[in-house]
């Protein structure tokens, strides 16, 4: 059973609002989301299995995402 995410990837823009070109960034933005999303997907399992409701497990890796911080800000 494939329980992979399936989502549609942006087009990737860079600081400017242009679309970042290079093939391999573009490479790496996939490979990084696919470790990502197997990690989460994880982490996820391991919780439900665990008895934790499943909302509350949603919104801890939403609420972790949105608190990254860049940086690289200057």
């Amino acid at each position: 059973m494939d329980n992979s995410v399936q989502i549609d990837l942006p087009v990737w823009l860079g600081p400017d609002g242009q679309p970042v070109a290079c093939v391999e960034k573009l490479k790496v933005m996939r490979e990084n989301l696919e470790e990502l999303e197997q990690m989460a997907r994880d982490a996820f399992e391991d919780a439900v299995l665990m008895g934790c409701e499943e909302n509350q497990v949603r919104a801890v890796l939403v609420a972790m995402m949105e608190s990254l911080v860049n940086p690289y800000r200057s």
